[in-house]
């Protein structure tokens, strides 16, 4: 199956300067693959003439006359900015041009253009953010981080699944385990709202493994975690500070006198292949659930590499049909009924 990206070429703290080469580098290996660039073609033109001539019928520009600001507001972007290289990649994917979307642009507005442009999938009343960060056994998919502030135990249900099925389709297990967020272990902790979400979870066709604490996330201790937006973000946030203050940390301490600057080179080869295991360009790449299409959403300060890593998530899940894999096994399930918004 021949895949298509639409990616918002402008959006990001650095724009063209990482979205282009990062496309370049996703093209030459994903030789079935094909991109549209989205931006202001005066803008784009000049910088990827090379590789529309070196890439063909491969590659493209699609003219955008706008873009949103990264601190713009939600609302000023869905309804003032209908030519905005964001909302154009969406519509692409919304009319069949492109299998899916790649945006480094504002979190908020992606979320709110992917939702009115796309729609919920049957059966899922909101979307949700997944990522996926590093564990002691591999990785674990954490959602939702930050789209839904306030949801019902139906919503972290359908989480639940989404998040399921997005591991089997990523990481091709058949059976991913899911675990809820919680403040421990034992079931009569937490609210009365994950109390009843973990009961449904537990009723479900789920690989369902109870309830979970933050330290399970580094563990390993299940494939995916559930919770709501509110704990989702402040656990992600709390999470990229530590890992910059060890970074720090490391670095101050083994510049601190020659007998450290030595040792440093000692440690080395360890602090290579530790960097190299727990990069978080390669952990790039969220995606935007629940949405009758694909949507993957790039950190706004990704480099080339990290932006490579979100296209190739998009393409995958566009190759194995999410969207699709969802509805049907919302379908099938046919959970409790659903709170409306």
């Amino acid at each position: 199956m021949a895949i298509t990206l639409a990616v918002d070429c402008m959006g990001g703290d650095h724009g063209p300067s990482v979205t282009l080469p990062a496309v370049f580098e996703f093209l030459r290996h994903d030789t079935d693959c094909a991109a549209i660039l989205v931006g202001r073609e005066e803008v784009l033109r000049p910088q990827a003439e090379r590789m529309l001539t070196e890439f063909g019928s491969r590659l493209s520009i699609r003219h955008a006359s706008e873009m949103v600001e990264m601190n713009e507001a939600v609302a000023s972007a869905l309804r003032g900015k209908k030519d905005s290289s964001m909302r154009v990649a969406v519509d692409l994917v919304k009319d069949g041009t492109a299998n899916a979307a790649v945006s480094a642009g504002n979190t908020g507005a992606l979320m709110a253009v992917s939702r009115f442009v796309l729609k919920t999938l049957p059966g899922i009343d909101r979307p949700a953010i997944c990522s996926v960060l590093p564990s002691q056994r591999g990785s674990t998919y954490v959602l939702d981080l930050g789209a839904n502030v306030d949801c019902s135990p139906e919503h972290l249900l359908q989480f639940g699944i989404m998040g399921s099925l997005l591991v089997s389709a990523l990481e091709h297990k058949e059976r991913p385990t899911v675990g809820l967020l919680n403040i421990g272990e034992e079931e009569i902790k937490g609210n009365e709202v994950v109390k009843r979400a973990a009961e449904l979870l537990r009723a479900a066709d789920l690989n369902f493994v109870g309830n979970v604490e933050g330290d399970d996330i580094f563990k390993g201790t299940a494939d995916v975690v559930v919770c709501d937006g509110f704990v989702g973000n402040v656990t992600l946030k709390a999470i990229e500070g530590f890992a910059h203050m060890i970074a720090g940390t490391l670095k101050e301490e083994f510049s601190r006198n020659i007998l450290t600057k030595l040792a440093a080179l000692v440690a080395m080869p360890a602090l290579k292949s530790f960097g190299q295991r727990f990069d978080p360009r390669r952990y790039n790449g969220a995606s935007l659930l629940g949405l009758r299409g694909i949507v993957v959403k790039s950190h706004g300060s990704a480099d080339q590499v990290a932006f490579r890593f979100a296209l190739d998530k998009a393409a995958e899940e566009a190759r194995q049909r999410l969207p699709e894999t969802i509805a049907a096994r919302m379908a099938v399930l046919s959970p409790a009924p659903t709170a409306g918004d």
